[in-house]
């Protein structure tokens, strides 16, 4: 049997599998969660003798495991988020070469990281582009509509960005929109959804949250930018409009209603405030 999962907060989600029939097992007696905590592979030669996993519902029943060989596999960024792993009904060794192998087949999988990587994210800020943030967000809506959680999502347009652009050049521009991504980084969790929509447009999913907090966490950013402008050596200030709205399924029959009327509100701040929208 092999299998390549990824650990989420409650469950195992195996992606590909071969040899067992099953597409999620509960974190807590997953072997890959315990894979994920270490560097090297776990090799378990009998799942029956090691007195972390003799009870584990997955050795003593269906599909009674008793080998288990897993490497934790990581995203570019470095963040460990699964395994690649090899099982087996019976005890057995595990000899270097194999080692050498399974080694090889979880640097496959980290590739293929990679070119997901590449191709859902903003090569300048390091956030999701619009491809990865509609990939993502369309699983945490259905996800919060299962487990009846709120969403909030956010939409971020900069103020007299063409205005660095034209007066300071695109140079200075670029290092504006890093700036704003890297505070959000850093006012945000790891569980919000940051992405670049485009040009000076940005876009926040906040997962279990509603929209109180949500605007919250945008009061929070909003400070940190005044304390960047403060102690930031640039000729131009960093400014933001933002819009924030709490995800009905009634209201919103899809996520780019969602991000419409954020967008909208976004609009109505922006033009209260006497800014432009370019």
């Amino acid at each position: 049997m092999a299998s390549i999962s990824l650990v989420g907060e409650d469950l195992l989600h195996i992606k590909s599998c071969a040899g067992l029939d099953v597409d999620t097992v509960p974190r807590d007696i997953s072997f890959c969660a315990h894979t994920i905590l270490q560097t090297d592979p776990l090799i378990i030669n009998d799942m029956q003798q090691d007195e972390r996993f003799h009870d584990n519902p997955l050795v003593i029943e269906a599909p009674f495991i008793r080998f288990y060989a897993g490497y934790p596999v990581q995203l570019p960024d470095g963040a460990t988020v699964g395994s690649f792993c090899l099982m087996d009904h019976q005890p057995r060794s595990f000899s270097a070469h194999e080692m050498q192998i399974l080694s090889d087949l979880a640097a496959i999988v980290e590739d293929e990281f990679k070119v997901l990587d590449a191709a859902t994210s903003d090569e300048l800020t390091g956030l999701f582009n619009r491809r990865g943030f509609l990939t993502l967000a369309e699983y945490a809506l259905l996800t919060a509509q299962r487990r009846h959680e709120p969403v909030s999502l956010a939409f971020v347009d900069l103020d007299r960005f063409k205005h660095i652009n034209d007066t300071w050049g695109h140079e200075e521009g670029d290092r504006a929109l890093i700036a704003i991504a890297d505070l959000m980084k850093a006012a945000f969790r790891e569980s919000d959804i940051l992405a670049r929509q485009g040009g000076d447009e940005f876009i926040i999913l906040f997962a279990n949250t509603s929209r109180h907090d949500a605007a919250t966490a945008m009061e929070t950013l909003s400070h940190n930018v005044a304390r960047f402008n403060q102690q930031a050596a640039n000729p131009w200030q960093l400014a933001f409009s933002w819009g924030c709205v709490e995800y009905d399924p009634a209201s919103h029959p899809s996520l780019n209603a969602l991000v419409a009327t954020a967008d909208r509100l976004m609009y109505q701040a922006k033009q209260k405030q006497g800014r432009e929208r370019r």
